[in-house]
């Protein structure tokens, strides 16, 4: 079968995800991650050998670094988004996938907790076999193929398999009754799927199982069946799409399933294939050694899968060539978040004003609908959902950054939706452990509010600057 629309479609939206990760570096690695981070990568790469984590960093960790790393690779991303290096043939388009590649595990490998989500390892696992796909001229490989069908399965069933092994919800089909009040950030539809009836939430948890442990197999049948598998795998990631924000998660893993496609399928396209000539012999030796890397180091994330005590997202050597994947092997049932606060007043009594900080995708302002972020990632927001599992501080991070808000720290602002300290930085802040939940449809319409919260706990007290000067 022939798949010169899939490499050529898949090419594009590969550099589509590539874009927006370097955005996602150029707009939050400094304040994140930077000299004044909350985790500064200097302080990482001095107690991290370099064989454990592998970056260009350790060469010079500044933030003129990132940021030119960051920008060198959006300015990439967007010339093999405009298939320039393709048409220039297999080195120079090898060669843009592998810088591409090398510096998002850059960016990734001393990234820490921000940059410790799995679909940072997909898109470079996914990066790295692209380096191999030759140019516009040059036919599609069989053995990458294999090699983008082997990556989607894994995907996909090892997130099956931690569901059905995970939490009981998924086998009694009362997840969703949760998921979309309690995922880490909802999106504006979030709350419509929320109160959808039952038995639609019961059905989608059926559906779930079955196109997370059942179709994934069909990825290895002969075409059709191949196709069929891929676009019903592409028709349950929209449906993730539409009612959450999963970063680029849902949707890099559509653009897994392109490579599945074969032309019948994207014959559609207004594009003419041109005479094709197989690829060199170095090239094709390359392909053959980079499919026997990957079955070496696929034999743990296997051994993983099938393991009872599976664990989801995780590398087993610091390249990110063959990983492990999973999503939501169990799903809180209540949601809990956590409102900073500050005020300029000089001392505190219980008629102090205090102003909160809203953030730019996390629930905080109840009449407030929540946005669509996705496929962009707010790393800080998702970090607040884990940090708020807890009903007292866990994170050094979350410490470091009440004092840059204390501070007035112009790039952690910046990571914020509002500063309701524009002039001078607060006096005092404290932060507060709230229960939320969505309005129901009534309460809705009466109030035009989209969250009901309830405060629990002080979850920080009233802190000023000189509190850390004794930490």
């Amino acid at each position: 079968m022939a798949y010169w629309y899939s490499r050529f479609l898949f090419e594009r939206a590969l550099a589509a995800m590539y874009i927006v990760a370097f955005a996602c570096a150029l707009n939050q690695f400094v304040p994140l991650l930077g000299e004044r981070g909350l985790l500064p990568v200097s302080r990482f790469t001095q107690f991290v050998p370099f064989r454990s984590s592998p970056s260009l960093f350790y060469l010079s960790p500044t933030d003129t670094a990132f940021r030119i790393c960051a920008w060198l690779g959006l300015a990439l991303a967007i010339l093999a988004l405009t298939s320039w290096p393709q048409q220039r043939g297999t080195i120079v388009s090898a060669s843009v996938w592998t810088v591409l590649w090398l510096l998002y595990l850059s960016f990734v490998n001393v990234g820490q907790t921000f940059y410790g989500f799995g679909w940072e390892t997909l898109l470079l696992e996914s990066g790295f076999l692209a380096i191999f796909l030759g140019g516009s001229m040059t036919a599609p490989s069989a053995w990458l193929g294999w090699m983008f069908r082997w990556l989607l399965f894994r995907l996909m069933f090892g997130a099956g398999l931690i569901k059905i092994r995970g939490d009981a919800c998924w086998r009694d089909l009362t997840c969703l009754n949760y998921y979309f009040e309690t995922e880490p950030i909802p999106n504006p539809l979030s709350w419509y799927f929320h109160w959808l009836p039952e038995w639609i939430h019961k059905a989608g948890v059926v559906i779930n199982h079955v196109v997370e442990l059942i179709v994934p197999f069909g990825l290895f049948a002969p075409q059709p069946i191949a196709g069929i598998a891929a676009v019903i795998t592409m028709l349950f990631q929209g449906v993730l799409i539409v009612s959450g924000n999963l970063s680029w998660l849902n949707w890099l893993t559509v653009v897994l399933c392109i490579p599945v496609l074969d032309d019948r399928f994207l014959s559609w396209l207004p594009l003419a294939i041109p005479a094709l000539h197989e690829p060199s012999m170095v090239h094709r030796y390359a392909i053959y050694g980079v499919a026997a890397v990957v079955a070496l180091l696929s034999i743990a994330p296997t051994l993983n899968m099938l393991s009872s005590t599976q664990v989801m997202n995780t590398s087993f050597e610091p390249l990110h060539l063959v990983n492990t994947y999973g999503a939501f092997g169990s799903v809180t049932k209540e949601r809990y978040e956590i409102v900073i606060e500050g005020t300029d007043e000089a001392s505190l009594t219980p008629q102090t004003h205090w102003r909160e900080y809203e953030f730019k995708g996390k629930p905080g302002d109840p009449a407030r609908r929540s946005p669509q972020i996705a496929p962009y990632h707010l790393r800080l927001d998702w970090l607040m959902w884990f940090e708020a599992f807890s009903p007292q501080p866990q994170d050094e991070w979350f410490i470091a950054f009440l004092q840059r808000l204390l501070q007035g720290d112009k790039p952690t602002l910046s990571l914020l939706r509002t500063n309701p300290f524009p002039s001078a930085p607060p006096r005092f802040l404290r932060a507060r452990y709230y229960r939320y939940r969505f309005t129901t449809p009534a309460e809705h319409r009466a109030s035009g509010f989209w969250w009901n919260r309830q405060l629990v706990r002080e979850y920080v007290p009233a802190i000023t600057l000189a509190s850390f000067a004794s930490r």
